[in-house]
């Protein structure tokens, strides 16, 4: 499991690529040229979002400009990758500001991504990037109330986590500029369905998770509360 260290919190992640990401952040990180800092690659994200609207609207004319689309993504998850790990091992001290504007910036990309997307699909289709921006925004959510609220901050669920939601990303826009448009426009009502009942899973175990570690608390402070009111009636 990759486990850095935030504040008193842990962030961690056990998707499937996050053993081969490890092995390139001990080789790379490194050797990362000086003048490259944590703060740039951070930063880097809104010219990548910049990127995916632009050739979000060129696609509407040529889908091939998709494999464009597709540059961003693999740019956005390095620099993404990169950043953290680059700070904390050079010691500059962003620890809180890499946490928020990595984390709000990630917010902007996911919302670059689906306003691309809308740009080369059809009117149809809106309503169906709108759920999956809701569904999607509600894992955000989800995770940051379960850091506030537990200490952890898992960025990934089961064994998928940001790396695979890229490739996946990578892989639509190969189907689309393979293929066109018409049936991602069909599939996409499905993806936000079924991404709603995964959250709400989450959702359930989380609060099942947070109940259970309430009752223990409890659990621990009322004989510390029983022996003062013991001794109370005693006198």
């Amino acid at each position: 499991m990759q486990r850095e260290q935030f504040a008193l919190a842990t962030k961690s992640s056990t998707s499937l690529l996050s053993p081969l990401e490890r092995r390139l952040a001990a080789r790379f990180v490194p050797r990362i040229p000086l003048w490259l800092g944590t703060h740039h690659l951070t930063m880097l994200t809104l010219v990548w979002c910049a990127g995916l609207v632009a050739f979000g609207y060129l696609a509407a004319a040529d889908l091939r400009w998709l494999w464009g689309s597709s540059a961003m993504i693999a740019l956005q998850w390095a620099t993404d990758f990169f950043d953290g790990k680059v700070g904390k091992h050079r010691g500059t001290g962003l620890v809180r500001w890499g946490f928020y504007m990595d984390h709000l910036l990630d917010f902007a990309f996911l919302c670059a991504v689906l306003g691309g997307y809308a740009l080369v699909l059809p009117a149809t289709a809106h309503l169906s990037l709108l759920l999956v921006l809701a569904v999607f925004g509600g894992f955000m959510v989800n995770s940051f109330l379960a850091f506030a609220a537990t200490g952890r901050f898992h960025i990934s669920h089961g064994k998928l986590g940001p790396t695979e939601f890229r490739l996946a990303l990578v892989v639509i826009n190969s189907l689309l500029v393979f293929y066109g448009t018409r049936r991602m426009t069909k599939v996409l009502p499905y993806v936000a369905a079924c991404g709603f009942v995964a959250l709400c899973v989450l959702a359930y175990r989380t609060q099942r998770e947070l109940w259970h570690r309430d009752m223990e608390q409890r659990r621990r402070t009322e004989p510390a509360r029983a022996v003062p009111l013991a001794q109370r009636e005693a006198a």
